[in-house]
């Protein structure tokens, strides 16, 4: 139990649960946002729900009331077409609002470093110079 305890309680586990929550949460947002700002402006110029989007590739289709297909073959390219709008907007989300960011915070960091390392280079060149001017002086 210990051992359990442990692995409960380290960083990577605890970090692993928030991200699935806020992940889950997110993907609310994202439905959300399909649903009551992408529909419409699709509805515009067609059906309000992408999902009723369909072709029939061999008829005559009928559905039933139950949305259950009982003759024929649909192709539901709507749901397909909402589906793959969710992941870009969702990719475009977490590109634009947590990679941009973080890619940024990473070249300021390693220019913070790469100006500390040059500093002590010349701190180290400096010091140098002076001990060897001390052993030419004796």
């Amino acid at each position: 139990m210990k051992g359990f305890k442990e692995f409960l309680l380290r960083g990577n586990v605890v970090e692993l649960a928030v991200a699935v929550v806020i992940g889950a949460a997110f993907t609310n947002i994202v439905n959300a946002f399909v649903k009551g700002v992408i529909n419409p402006i699709v509805g515009a110029f067609g059906t309000k729900d992408l999902a009723s989007y369909s072709s029939c590739l061999k008829g005559p289709c009928e559905v039933s009331g139950t949305g259950e297909v009982t003759s024929g073959v649909l192709i539901l390219w709507g749901s397909v077409l909402s589906a793959a709008l969710q992941f870009l907007i969702t990719a475009a989300v977490v590109y634009f609002v947590l990679i941009v960011p973080m890619n940024r915070m990473a070249a300021r960091r390693k220019t913070v470093v790469e100006e500390a390392a040059e500093a002590e280079a010349k701190e180290v060149q400096l010091l140098t110079e002076i001990r060897d001017a001390l052993v030419t002086a004796r």
